[in-house]
């Protein structure tokens, strides 16, 4: 199961109390005091690795807190710290933070344990971006542990030398975030069910999506990457089959539509031999409507039109008439068109320059 956005508890570990004691040792009758410091608490800490491809371990595993640090112990002894808590996330995952009058506290009647998740608010403008993590094996502290208190051997001095003062250790930062995957990739495909994505994926890359003949056969974005002989490369995505009313979340493609936000140019897979009974220009301008109507920067990102299915014997036709609305290139793709793949592969080579 793809999961691309999931809400978690975090909690730092709260930093262990310092020590108030004093040395008691033969022939040592005013050893002093030797209280040692409480352990740092241990802090949650989100780690970028980008064997990890999506978030669906804290679909199950939404609290994740940190080790308290420990006691202070006699002798001078610190306190070991807590353990950090180490969540593992792919690369282009943004962490956002629910505000505190979202995330409830606990009421007297004991209705819902402290650390239970609040509902998903229907205002996500709300939430507090926190991080945007795209670089690989990159750090982010989400939560800093608590510092430990100092022992009572730290207040010692010339006018104070027993002292019986040390600290509790402080309390680690705790809230609730949303961890939300956005994928990199260098270019998305764009089209409605059926106008042949998904295989045009697989001919493009080593990736193998579902491939049938009904619609919404891709139930979750698949990204395959284009491998040059000079060792360029370029990555692909390919979301679900937007349809008419998609940014308002009808169909599939309102819960995908953000993993093609980062890409730096999109794709318009149109289905030119009509097959399913659409015009094709009216599914070009009504993909480019959704994608303006969801986010208006995606309308102002480099395109390129690929007139796919051009094997069948409806689609010369549709050309002509595609070409003398949207006066634009076509690059025009059948299903066993390799020159066109090549075509396709060096157009993409060219304008993302693949590294």
């Amino acid at each position: 199961m793809f999961v691309d956005r999931v809400r978690i508890v975090a909690r730092a570990g709260n930093g262990g109390p310092g020590a108030c004691s004093f040395l008691r040792e033969k022939n040592m009758p005013d050893g002093g005091p030797d209280g040692g410091n409480g352990g740092r608490g241990g802090s949650v800490v989100i780690v970028v690795d980008p064997h990890v491809n999506n978030l669906i371990r804290y679909r199950y595993a939404p609290h994740q807190f940190a080790k308290n640090g420990q006691n202070g112990g006699k002798k001078q002894m610190s306190g070991k710290s807590g353990a950090d808590c180490v969540i593992t996330v792919p690369p282009g995952t943004v962490v956002s933070r629910l505000p505190d009058e979202i995330v409830q506290t606990p009421v007297e009647a004991g209705e819902r344990a402290p650390d239970d998740l609040a509902s998903v608010p229907e205002d996500l403008s709300v939430l507090e971006p926190v991080a945007d993590l795209v670089k690989p094996d990159g750090k982010f502290i989400l939560c800093a542990g608590g510092r430990g208190g100092r022992g009572n051997m730290n207040f010692k001095s010339s006018t104070n030398q027993a002292p019986r003062r040390y600290e509790n250790g402080e309390e680690g930062e705790r809230g609730q975030f949303q961890l939300e995957l956005k994928s990199i990739a260098d270019a998305g495909l764009v089209g409605y069910p059926n106008a042949g994505k998904s295989t045009l994926l697989s001919r493009l890359s080593n990736a193998h999506p579902k491939i049938a003949p009904y619609p919404f056969t891709t139930l979750e974005p698949m990204i395959g990457v284009i491998e040059y002989p000079d060792f360029a490369r370029v990555t692909v995505a390919d979301i679900p089959g937007l349809i008419e009313g998609a940014h308002q979340g009808v169909g599939l493609g309102h819960e995908f539509l953000r993993h093609i936000e980062r890409c730096r140019m999109l794709l318009f897979v149109i289905d030119m031999a009509g097959s399913e009974g659409r015009d094709p220009r009216d599914d070009f301008t009504q993909l480019r409507k959704e994608i303006s109507l969801y986010q208006k920067e995606l309308a102002e990102r480099p395109y390129l039109i690929i007139a796919n299915k051009m094997d069948l014997p409806e689609a010369a036709e549709h050309l002509k008439k595609f070409k003398r609305r949207v006066r634009r290139e076509v690059l025009p793709l059948a299903g066993d068109d390799d020159a066109g793949l090549e075509q396709l592969k060096a157009v993409l080579k060219k304008d993302l320059g693949g590294i």
